[in-house]
């Protein structure tokens, strides 16, 4: 139990605690300003440690900030000399690695240093320099709109996925009512575009849909008028692709498509909740790649029961179809998934040599690191990763995760965002999560989001 006298300290602390495995300790936090220094003090087991640091803010703002980032580093320095454990990111919770890198460059500092502050290992803050490196032509042109539609169907839900979806088994009898409002969402966004970077289509699955389904979807985005842009649908998993489908979407412009097997293990397959076989992988890549798009490959590190020779075998099976873009998630326990309701924790054995694995080989195969984040209960405090061969990179991936361009977002769950970069603010507009309550007030949240977006 965490006792603090700064109520708003406490979220920031608890991801350091939770990191090591210590919920169930007690602390008392004690927090205050002198001389221009943050001073943390915690009691732990009867003994009292006093952490110092200096304060350079010079706002409210920055002071919470700095504050914030001082609290967690005096937390993970006291649990790491408790425990004798460090994690490949240190201190660095709560913000996507590049985005706090980007952050102290624009105030015209290393962000090595800061990053060796928060205890940040010396590989992975050359790897956030890699990432920095190949994203700097995206990032000089930044600004523009990107647009994502929600197709939250699958065929069945994976042990360890958190997302809104159910079986469509379940949830079919909403398909149609579920089409007619995005289709509406979709013809609403027409005054408010001007530069369209990317449109992105995303699951769930939505190659679950039918070729009639998804053509209604495709046409709504065709009436918008839209110049050529890279456009991509996340279909999914191998055993829902048909040629028809496939067809469908080179004939209304799409670009990039998305094969997910998360593992080329049958066992694995079979272990994760997923009815398709490696070979109904290997099937539904070749017949995209018929069609000329560019694809991407996701992959899971740590799945139940894999190794890092499992992992292995599945890097080496996804590197020889040779896709446009590999992804490379480490396993993360979210709220909502089956997973998260047999195990607390997650404790694999080997997750690090995986990770480590990854960038090893995928580096060997000429691809190159283009955008990575990280989540809360990571499998290892590790990351996710896009990995994908020169030219190739997706833009809309880069855009979502740096904010670098406005998201205009449409479907169950889906969070629009407008950027504000000279306030370096940012405005959000979230849809309901669930699909009934989402098609009961999508027409109001398409007002909310035209007056977001500037078209009221």
């Amino acid at each position: 139990m965490l006792n603090t006298n700064t109520p708003w300290l406490a979220p920031e602390i608890m991801d350091v605690v939770r990191l090591f495995d210590m919920e169930e300790e007690d602390f008392n936090h004690y927090f205050y300003l002198r001389d221009e220094r943050f001073i943390n003090c915690i009691e732990y087991r009867g003994e009292t440690s006093d952490y110092v640091y200096s304060c350079p803010a010079h706002d409210d703002i920055e002071f919470r900030r700095y504050a914030k980032r001082s609290a967690k580093l005096a937390f993970y320095e006291l649990l790491h000399s408790v425990t004798g454990k460090s994690f490949p990111y240190g201190a660095l919770t709560g913000i996507r690695p590049t985005k706090l890198a980007y952050m102290e460059q624009a105030e015209g500092r290393d962000f090595k240093e800061l990053f060796s502050q928060m205890h940040v290992g010396d590989e992975n803050t050359r790897f956030v320099g890699r990432v920095l490196e190949v994203q700097r032509p995206f990032y000089v042109q930044k600004g523009g709109q990107d647009i994502f539609i929600g197709l939250p169907f699958c065929p069945s839900k994976c042990r360890y996925c958190s997302f809104i979806t159910a079986p469509v088994s379940a949830t079919k009898h909403y398909i149609e009512a579920y089409i007619c409002c995005v289709e509406r969402e979709i013809a609403s966004l027409k005054p408010i575009l001007t530069k369209v970077r990317s449109i992105y289509i995303g699951g769930g699955t939505p190659f679950v849909f039918d070729c009639g389904q998804l053509e209604r979807i495709y046409a709504a985005v065709a009436a918008l008028g839209l110049p050529a842009c890279e456009y991509t649908v996340e279909a999914g998993r191998p055993d829902v692709f048909t040629e028809d489908k496939l067809r469908l979407s080179r004939d209304y412009g799409i670009n990039r498509i998305c094969v997910n097997p998360q593992s080329f293990s049958d066992q694995t397959l079979k272990k994760i909740g997923r009815s398709h076989t490696a070979e109904q992988t290997f099937a539904a890549y070749e017949m995209a790649k018929r069609y000329g798009f560019d694809i991407n490959i996701d992959l899971i590190a740590g799945l139940e029961g894999e190794g890092v020779e499992d992992f292995r075998s599945s890097l080496s099976s996804a590197i020889e179809l040779r896709p446009a873009n590999i992804t490379v998630h480490t396993l993360s326990l979210k709220a909502g998934a089956k997973l998260k309701e047999v195990t607390r924790r997650l404790h694999i054995e080997g997750i690090g040599g995986m990770i480590a694995l990854s960038r090893e080989m995928l580096t060997a195969a000429g691809y190159q690191p283009y955008y990575m984040y990280r989540q809360k209960y990571q499998a290892g405090g590790h990351e996710n990763c896009g990995w994908a061969l020169p030219g190739k990179a997706c833009v809309y991936n880069i855009d979502v995760m740096e904010e670098i361009s406005d998201n205009i977002a449409v479907g169950a769950n889906a969070i629009s965002k407008r950027v504000y970069p000279e306030e370096n603010r940012i405005e959000r507009l979230a849809s309901p999560k669930d699909i009934p309550t989402y098609i009961a007030k999508c027409d109001p949240i398409s007002q909310k989001r035209l007056k977001l977006f500037g078209g009221l």
